[in-house]
């Protein structure tokens, strides 16, 4: 199954920073086993929207010929559960740009303005053609940052 854990993107500077949301639903199957009984969402699967957050940004920097596979974390803290009913507020920032290779990046998960994770990452950038159709990934663009005149 594939994940897709970026649910709205609400802000985007090009080659610098990307803001979106992640609504948690009762209904994710990830949550039936994390932990019977009292559902939370994986820390990980928050680190991977800020991931997929990331691929947006290197998406659209780059007139959507490539996008972000992470690859090295360098370090992540985690601050407290997701739940669901949560909409999580996610934020990646480039903190160091590389004339090799991919920037490092700064991400952060909050719900209610309270941080649940932050973490430093750093990865690259593969051609978005031999991952996906460049057309479709245009379209979910627009869906997610419900941007009706692109159409």
């Amino acid at each position: 199954m594939r994940y897709l854990l970026v649910d709205h993107i609400t802000g985007l500077e090009t080659d610098q920073r990307v803001t979106g949301i992640k609504n948690v639903a009762m209904s994710e199957d990830f949550l039936e086993f994390h932990f019977p009984g009292n559902p939370v969402m994986p820390g990980v699967m928050l680190l991977e929207a800020l991931a997929q957050l990331t691929g947006w940004l290197r998406a659209v920097s780059s007139d959507f010929q490539y996008w972000f596979i992470i690859e090295q974390i360098v370090k992540c803290h985690y601050y407290g559960f997701a739940f669901p009913g949560d909409q999580v507020e996610l934020d990646v920032s480039v903190i160091e740009q590389h004339d090799q290779g991919c920037p490092r990046y700064l991400g952060m998960a909050k719900v209610n303005g309270r941080k649940k994770v932050v973490a430093e990452f750093s990865g690259r950038d593969l051609p978005l053609g031999d991952l996906d159709d460049i057309e479709y990934k245009k379209r979910d663009y627009q869906i997610l940052t419900r941007n009706l005149s692109m159409r």
